[in-house]
């Protein structure tokens, strides 16, 4: 779960939203910290091969169907996403990868 703003915002939720995109082949949401709200819901998403979006419209798309406090506020395109042996995505890989930006 992330809390931002006092909101209460589940990483799953914001996940299926996602995945509803139809160029979004996978993706994982986390909490960074953030200033003001004191953590930003964060997306990275890996698209389908020959896809291509730009980050507003992803933004724009969850904003749309489950407003605008669960609608990443950083958005971040990756050729490929950390996974396990069995392909579950690494959610503590991203997180660390994010903040040594």
């Amino acid at each position: 779960m992330i809390i931002t703003g006092g909101f209460n915002v589940y990483s799953a939720e914001v996940e299926q939203t996602l995945m509803e995109h139809p160029a979004v082949r996978d993706c994982a949401v986390v909490g960074l910290p953030d200033e003001k709200w004191g953590e930003r819901v964060t997306a990275v998403i890996q698209l389908h091969p020959w896809q291509s979006v730009s980050t507003e419209d992803v933004r724009a798309f969850v904003k749309a169907r489950i407003g605008s406090v669960k609608a990443p506020k950083q958005v971040e395109i990756w050729a490929d996403l950390p996974r396990s042996k069995v392909g579950k995505v690494l959610k503590a890989e991203v997180k660390a990868q994010l903040k040594a930006f």
